[in-house]
């Protein structure tokens, strides 16, 4: 671990995990104590900067994000993960969401790092992932090659130039991971702010709207959307309100639920989206996100499913999003009191970028 001296630096390793951009880093290399561990790591991605200058995050909250990883204790897993968000002009880290993008890179980092074996003679790895920030589990399958991860690979994601090698994601134990079921009010609908919302925890904490009942067709651009000020006060109002019924609390510093505005396809998939996570508007849209927005699409009478159209019978739900689709597979079984789900996984890519050393910004002392 760095003693944080000027000069030192910290092991590291960038990756692009799907959509998002972060920084991975074995448990081990960081200070144990969160407030230190969290000091040094505002000062390695150069917050609280707008443009993130002194460090190397990328002046966005997609760009701006951590990977903690090291070995699990915990019976049949091999790696323990912790998603850190960083602020980005604000000086805060924060642990109370997963994160399913930069997921998508740790079972290669733990491969890289040793921290799982793989025989040189095979040609998968499966890597079982425990959630730390929720307590749920992933298991990530990628290809290897002489027991290292293989990058290259045919496999398109929206919102990522070229082509990558798939990494299957299958989840357990996500519903209800943060707010403690996977309809945090116990309801499939409930009104807030005066709008008809649904609240559901599939793995992140979503509020989905209609963007009709918001004055936008939930067709706009990114840009359109955040420029807007009227509908950004609207949706945050909104946040709060729902927020404090999912049981969260104040959530006015806090980065959920998250606020998806939901709308009909307009490239051939199951319903369009528009996220804010939760004051900028995603370019795309979030892992677990996307898989909270699916579940609310396979449940009657919620702002998803009255937009939703299916082109067939099945459970993949594909999410359309600013910058492309997202596939989703999600199961449900219904035939209890609240619907419970038996299944939720998606297909990501990642890609190592760079490995080496960061060197933080000098703390004050």
């Amino acid at each position: 671990m760095t003693t944080d001296r000027d000069g030192d630096g910290v092991r590291c390793m960038l990756m692009r995990g799907g959509t998002s951009k972060g920084a991975y880093f074995l448990a081990g290399d960081l200070p144990a104590d969160p407030a230190a561990r969290d000091d040094l790591l505002l000062r390695i991605m150069g917050s609280p900067d707008p443009r993130q200058i002194d460090g190397i995050g990328g002046a966005h909250p997609l760009t701006s994000k951590v990977a903690v990883v090291g070995p699990s204790d915990d019976p049949g897993m091999d790696v323990d993960y912790l998603f850190l968000q960083v602020g980005v002009d604000q000086a805060f880290v924060t642990d109370k969401q997963n994160c399913g993008n930069i997921l998508a890179g740790v079972g290669p980092f733990a491969v890289e790092r040793g921290l799982v074996s793989v025989p040189a003679t095979d040609t998968e790895a499966v890597v079982r992932i425990r959630l730390v920030n929720t307590g749920g589990t992933a298991v990530a399958s990628f290809p290897v090659e002489h027991g290292r991860p293989v990058y290259r690979g045919r496999r398109a994601i929206s919102g990522v130039p070229g082509t990558a090698a798939e990494i299957r994601l299958d989840f357990q134990g996500t519903a209800g991971s943060t707010c403690g079921r996977l309809l945090p009010t116990g309801a499939i609908v409930d009104r807030f702010a005066g709008l008809e919302v649904t609240c559901v925890d599939n793995g992140m904490p979503v509020v989905v709207v209609r963007a009709t009942d918001l004055g936008v067709t939930g067709h706009e651009t990114v840009e359109e959307l955040e420029g807007n000020a009227d509908l950004r006060a609207t949706v945050e109002k909104l946040r709060l309100e729902a927020g404090a019924a999912m049981g969260l609390g104040d959530v006015g510093q806090a980065t959920i639920p998250k606020m998806t505005l939901v709308s009909p396809p307009v490239a051939g998939g199951t319903l369009c989206t528009r996220s804010f996570i939760p004051h900028r508007v995603h370019d795309a849209i979030g892992v677990l996100g996307a898989v909270s927005v699916a579940t609310a699409a396979l449940l009657p009478g919620t702002p998803a499913a009255d937009v939703a159209e299916w082109s067939g019978p099945g459970t993949t739900v594909v999410v359309e999003h600013p910058t492309g689709t997202f596939d989703v597979v999600v199961e449900l079984d219904r035939s209890g009191p609240e619907p419970q789900v038996t299944r939720a996984g998606i297909v990501r890519t990642a890609r190592k970028l760079f490995d080496g050393e960061v060197f933080p910004r000098p703390g004050d002392g």
